[in-house]
């Protein structure tokens, strides 16, 4: 059987990843002022960083049940007999609805996974759920590790405001925090595909600090799995690579068990969401019987 393996473009896969691991990226929708784009094509996160300083109106809209039929269309057509399709956060947004619109009409079997995550969390498990395809797995294998590793991974992020996510209706059960949000720097985590507030401090650096901490605690607790076999570690910014830059310095140091450390700048899509300033560090492990990511070296 040949597994196909879809996902969407908020698992921001590096560049030459998604291509080299046969993995297909449904872009999202955006728009700026009233132009409307695919992610990645004919805007930059940087464009996006810059309207949103500029208060130009930002949105993000689901793909369409149709884009995913052509997709899966197009996968049955070139000799795949299953698709494992792996999506954002059902919580955040209705994309996976588009895809099970488009699975009970496909072709061949869709299986639609809710990674109930955003992001390289749910980027890490996208990769996993390709080398068991290209392994020789059956749709069932390839969508339980997707399934693994995706459950497995955790996301603490920072944001330089509150007001982008409140704006855009994301803001969950972190709505909590609007009230001191001008006298704290607050970190937040997705858990069950929830943003959920984690804790709140005073300084950007203090705030920075505690997203190294946080990594590595979830290293340390992450030991308890007989099989783990390493861990990936990405950390996501917008407009602010230099920052970024250093957080992977000090993760690099701390981590020395990580085999992949991976800078990845967010998207317009979910960038418009959490505005600029914005830095997240993804932790995945890596269970036995993983081969190395494909696409960019080790």
């Amino acid at each position: 059987m040949s597994v196909a393996v879809v996902t969407d473009s908020t698992a921001y896969l590096p560049s030459g990843v998604a291509a080299a691991n046969g993995i297909s990226v449904v872009p999202m929708r955006l728009a700026i002022g009233g132009e409307s784009y695919d992610e990645g094509r004919g805007v930059t996160p940087e464009e996006v960083a810059r309207a949103l300083r500029d208060f130009v109106p930002v949105s993000t809209s689901r793909p369409s049940p149709a884009v995913f039929t052509q997709l899966y269309d197009a996968l049955a057509d070139a000799g795949h007999d299953a698709i494992v399709s792996v999506h954002i956060s059902s919580q955040m947004s209705a994309t996976l609805s588009s895809a099970q619109l488009a699975a009970r009409d496909s072709r061949i079997p869709v299986t639609v996974i809710d990674s109930e995550t955003i992001g390289m969390a749910m980027g890490f498990g996208v990769i996993a759920a390709a080398e068991s395809a290209a392994s020789g797995a059956d749709a069932a294998d390839v969508a339980a590790t997707a399934r693994r590793h995706t459950g497995a991974s955790t996301t603490v992020f920072y944001v330089d405001t509150l007001e982008h996510l409140r704006r855009g209706g994301r803001i969950g059960r972190a709505s909590a925090l609007m009230g001191s949000a001008l006298s704290i720097k607050p970190l937040l985590t997705v858990r069950d595909g929830h943003i959920e507030p984690l804790e709140r401090v005073r300084t950007r650096n203090k705030a920075l600090a505690r997203l190294v901490q946080h990594a590595v605690d979830t290293v340390n607790d992450l030991e308890e799995h007989d099989d783990l076999d390493g861990i990936d570690v990405a950390v996501h910014h917008l407009d602010s690579r230099d920052r970024a830059e250093m957080l992977i310095e000090q993760l690099a140091e701390k981590l020395p068990a990580a085999r992949r450390m991976l800078l990845v700048e967010l998207g317009a899509a979910v960038g418009a969401h959490v505005g600029p300033g914005t830095l997240a560090v993804v932790v995945t492990p890596r269970f036995t019987g993983r081969t190395r990511i494909v696409g960019s070296s080790e």
